[in-house]
């Protein structure tokens, strides 16, 4: 008879790879069920993003035929809860993970990279809400095709709270959806500063594994404004490949590394990477020069995550409110699911390895 300790003992052999213990020491086994020859559990991964799972659910069986029953028929469900180390619960308290998006410079597709990250994380199973941060030049309802709705009201506990605008899965929010579109937004710092407290405090995010900010060009007011307003995970940077853009990307890393900020940074993005023309999608022109930001991850000891290439397709899906990573026919789909999956892989490295997320607490 194969007991249930037989088989911990077995998946007690298997290593999650990148936090470097075993899955029953992760506690990331559960529901062992035997019945003769027939064994089946569920793996409990960190994210459902991770990019691991079909090693994982082959490391299992293999680990199940050498230790326990080579003829064992074994059934392994994978299914994920994504993990957090907030210890807080005060803002934003059903939101586990928060990621800023940056850029240090403007044109550099920020808010590209966010929609499709957003919505990659969402096409893997997880909640995800996307805060378009940007109250001068709000991009994001252009992105998801909502630029015509505006969001309604509901009471919560006594309190009336704005619902953002759910499009593909995704809760949205933006400065866009509440004023005229032909109408620029004249507002001094402390005024933008106030709107997005707003947004944070009065907009009924709800459980959410993922809320994706995406910030304004610059290291100034807003950023600030934010990191003292909520505990952030973690912050993406992205670069287009020129000396022009890392240098101010640069400029985005040091601030997310001052001593007093300390935002932990999940990685680089070099969007804009090369040129390929859709007719011949397996050539690669490097218009704006080449490695530029993998060269600033290898400088600041960060993680790459990934080339997004200068294509026809993602400009037209962002005008169209189509992102690439929804269309099966855009080259990029994959390059976007990618990158998603490497970002959900490093904030569960980063909430196993470092210390809990905080309020920033700045004196200016």
């Amino acid at each position: 008879m194969i007991s249930k300790e037989q088989v911990l003992k077995a998946l007690g052999t298997v290593q999650e790879p990148d936090l470097g213990k075993d899955l029953v020491t992760l506690n990331m086994v559960q529901d062992v069920e035997i019945d003769g020859k027939n064994i089946s559990f569920t793996v409990v991964l960190t994210t459902p993003a991770c990019p691991l799972k079909e090693l994982i659910e082959r490391d299992c069986i293999k680990a199940i035929h050498e230790h326990v029953d080579a003829d064992a028929n074994v059934t392994v469900k994978m299914t994920s809860n994504v993990n957090t180390n907030r210890k807080d619960n005060i803002v934003l308290p059903g939101v586990k993970n928060i990621i800023m998006v940056a850029s240090g410079k403007g044109g550099v597709g920020k808010s590209t990279v966010s929609v499709n990250l957003a919505l990659g994380l969402a096409q893997e199973g997880a909640s995800v809400g996307l805060l378009d941060a940007d109250i001068y030049g709000p991009s994001v309802p252009i992105m998801l095709g909502i630029r015509d709705e505006r969001p309604k009201m509901m009471d919560v506990n006594g309190k009336g709270m704005i619902v953002p605008i759910e499009r593909y899965d995704i809760k949205a929010m933006s400065i866009g959806l509440l004023v005229d579109e032909k109408q620029a937004v004249i507002w001094r710092g402390p005024m933008a500063s106030s709107a997005l407290k707003q947004f944070i405090s009065d907009v009924y995010w709800g459980e959410l594994d993922y809320l994706i900010i995406d910030l304004p060009p610059g290291t100034g007011d807003v950023h600030l404004t934010l990191v003292q307003a909520v505990p952030v995970t973690g912050a993406v940077i992205v670069s287009t490949p020129q000396a022009v853009a890392a240098a101010d990307a640069k400029k985005a890393i040091m601030m997310f590394k001052q001593p007093q900020i300390n935002v932990p940074i999940l990685g680089i993005v070099e969007n804009m990477a090369y040129f390929t023309p859709a007719e011949l999608p397996e050539n690669k022109y490097y218009i704006f020069g080449k490695g530029g930001a993998a060269q600033m991850a290898d400088q600041f000891d960060l993680p790459f995550l990934g080339e997004i290439p200068l294509v026809q397709s993602i400009r037209e899906g962002g005008d169209k409110g189509i992102p690439a990573v929804l269309d099966d026919e855009s080259i990029t789909q994959n390059i976007f699911e990618q990158l998603a999956q490497n970002v959900a892989r490093n904030v569960s490295l980063r909430n196993a390895n470092l210390q809990p997320t905080k309020i920033v607490e700045i004196q200016y």
